[in-house]
């Protein structure tokens, strides 16, 4: 019988032929975990489930990405603690203040990997299906006693289907794609589903993490995209089956898609920018797992070139990896980025939680390129956030309001 991309990954890790609706004990490939939570999994490890030593210190990953660099003597000194016992437990991955987020930095590194079942105490951890990985978020004990006997059980999800058909037009990008679905499903259009987005194989795996990320935002249990195309090696037994099984498709023409816009406070109340209206801002934020990758610096610094921001207008910068960091220093993103007046922050979460590094003040608009905009995400809960893609954050800082991004570029070849 013909399997989801879902069915196939979680057969492979309970050791038998599973589908949608079962509930299975699975073998788990890697953990993560972030130091927002590390704490806290640490204390249950120990002394609830009375572990002494994680499973296999080669397939646990510890990432400082929330709050760094420290923003308090208490967050601090949690993050000594996370890095004493990474030490004493002989972890082998430990990605510290300035590698970068999680999700790009595992999948960066090679340890997330097709057909892996992946398991994180992050609820983007949905992302690590842009290699075609099961990846889910999961809660303090359940991550603890995964890293304690490196199983964790899952019901089976049904998958929702998103079809893309044709290119995006100038403007437009994955982060359109993404918004798109989400007005479509809806928050809880695809509870405890997998999403399986198709007709995506043109995209680079950064561009396809911006799907997987916020597939979580229509509720779903994991995200994930076909493998096709990347440079890692393909299991056999991972690929899309005819007849496989879809509790519901969404088709959506990339041809005719408009650049999307969520506006506050909740990532499905989604429309075509150019029924938004005039949103004047007063920070644009680029960053994120979801689109703060060198390809989003990129299409940012193509709009940005020769120009300064709006006046009045903030935009900052937070690369997801300090390796995507690196790509944009060697081929003049940066500097492109840094004449328009941008600010850099160092690689990692920023302000997406609203901890550090940018919150926002009360009455405060932000163009965010991230996934979530619920009140008091970034700052006071009196702040309005909306998300939309890297060309429309670098439009938006040159003009103030939210912009098309087509409406700056045709402005600058009518300049004489």
């Amino acid at each position: 019988m013909a399997q989801t991309l879902s069915e196939q990954i979680l057969s492979r890790a309970a050791g038998r032929p599973v589908s949608a609706g079962e509930v299975v004990t699975v073998n788990v490939d890697l953990v993560m975990m972030h130091d927002s939570l590390s704490p806290s999994i640490i204390r249950v490890l120990h002394e609830e489930l009375g572990a002494e030593r994680v499973w296999d210190p080669q397939r646990v990953a510890v990432v400082i990405d929330h709050v760094a660099p420290a923003a308090s003597v208490q967050t601090a000194e949690k993050q000594a603690e996370v890095r004493r016992w990474v030490r004493a437990q002989g972890i082998a991955h430990l990605f510290d203040v300035g590698r970068g987020i999680s999700h790009p930095v595992l999948v960066e590194e090679g340890l997330a990997r097709p057909g892996m079942v992946i398991v994180g105490s992050d609820s983007h951890s949905t992302a690590y299906g842009c290699v075609g990985a099961f990846g889910t978020g999961m809660g303090t004990t359940d991550i603890a006693l995964a890293a304690a006997t490196g199983r964790t059980w899952f019901r089976v999800p049904e998958t929702v289907l998103v079809r893309a058909r044709g290119r995006f037009r100038p403007g437009v990008s994955a982060k359109d794609l993404a918004l798109k679905a989400a007005r479509l499903l809806r928050a809880d259009g695809a509870t405890y589903a997998a999403v399986e987005w198709h007709g995506v194989e043109f995209l680079s795996v950064m561009e396809r993490m911006t799907l997987a990320t916020l597939s979580i935002e229509v509720g779903a249990k994991a995200g994930i995209v076909p493998p096709t195309g990347l440079l890692q090696t393909i299991p056999e037994w991972l690929r899309v089956e005819e007849g496989a099984r879809y509790s519901r498709v969404v088709e959506i023409d990339l041809d005719d898609l408009e650049p999307q816009v969520s506006a506050p406070h909740t990532v499905d109340n989604v429309t075509d920018l150019r029924d938004l209206g005039r949103v004047a801002v007063d920070v644009v934020y680029l960053g994120t797992c979801t689109n703060g990758h060198y390809e989003d610096m990129a299409a940012a610094a193509r709009i940005l070139r020769g120009r300064r921001l709006a006046p009045g207008v903030r935009m900052l910068v937070v690369p997801a990896s300090a390796q995507a960091l690196q790509m944009a220093a060697e081929d003049g993103t940066l500097a492109t980025l840094l004449a328009a007046g941008a600010t850099i922050g160092t690689p990692g979460c920023g302000a997406c939680i609203g901890r550090h590094m940018g919150v926002l003040a009360p009455g405060e608009v932000c163009l965010f390129t991230g996934n979530r905009n619920f009140r008091g995400r970034m700052g006071s809960p009196e702040a309005r956030i909306y998300l939309a893609s890297p060309e429309v954050a670098a439009a938006t800082a040159l003009t103030g309001y939210i912009t098309h991004p087509q409406e700056v570029v045709e402005a600058r070849y009518a300049e004489p």
